[in-house]
């Protein structure tokens, strides 16, 4: 059964929420995960910081393949599924991937946390574009995501975008986006994973759109919600 991804109470205010995808009970553990690492980061606990230092060193890398990330990747049994063999399982895989992609995302920023509830990957990066020099580049990267074949490829073109994500502030949801891909790597699911990130993208209000509609300009927010942590 899925549950809708519950909002932070410090998150800033956006349309894009009414859009916010719901999570499943495999979401909701891995962003707890996250959330630990991200208290701890934020807070400057020594073990937090050394363990996101550790883990963006393996972006991109076989779950497992460096021990001492093991202990933040580790999947519980119950999501592993009922056929385990020597290789990482699909949960496992999303796991190493998203929380090795949030220690990128989480890199040198101390005052905005950037696992937030509620912001798919299409929403993201739809208020990333408004704020790129080039809203081309930004177009052309998920583009070149949507057209990944492999799954070695996705994750370098996200990691791609998570660092422009780093650089504007704008959160993620890592949660939804370890669903994802663990959806991803099924029998047919990068259709479908490609289909909810475009759709994301697209369900946002444009740009111009945002004052019309009485509507705030999430990025507007995002930067008030930096300055006051401040």
């Amino acid at each position: 059964m899925s549950t809708t991804a519950p909002l932070d109470s410090d998150t800033p205010t956006l349309a894009a929420k009414r859009y916010a995808r719901r999570r499943g009970s495999f979401g909701g553990y891995v962003a707890n995960r996250v959330s630990r690492l991200q208290g701890g980061y934020l807070n400057e606990e020594a073990g937090a910081v050394a363990a996101l230092a550790r883990l963006r060193t393996n972006v991109g890398r076989e779950p497992g393949a460096d021990f001492t990330t093991l202990e933040q990747t580790r999947v519980r049994d119950q999501y592993l599924g009922d056929w385990v063999t020597d290789d990482p399982t699909r949960t496992e895989q999303a796991m190493h991937t998203a929380l090795t992609l949030y220690a990128v995302h989480q890199q040198s920023i101390r005052d905005v946390r950037m696992h937030q509830d509620g912001y798919g990957l299409g929403v993201a990066v739809s208020m990333l574009i408004p704020r790129m020099a080039s809203a081309e580049a930004a177009h052309r990267r998920f583009a070149a995501l949507g057209t990944a074949t492999s799954y070695a490829a996705v994750i370098t073109h996200l990691r791609s975008l998570i660092r422009l994500l780093r650089n504007k502030r704008i959160p993620l949801d890592y949660g939804v986006l370890a669903e994802d891909l663990v959806r991803l790597q099924q029998p047919g699911g990068p259709a479908q994973v490609r289909g909810l990130w475009g759709r994301d993208f697209y369900r946002q209000p444009e740009p111009e759109d945002r004052q019309d509609d009485g509507t705030t300009d999430p990025t507007a927010d995002i930067d008030r919600a930096a300055a006051e942590e401040e």
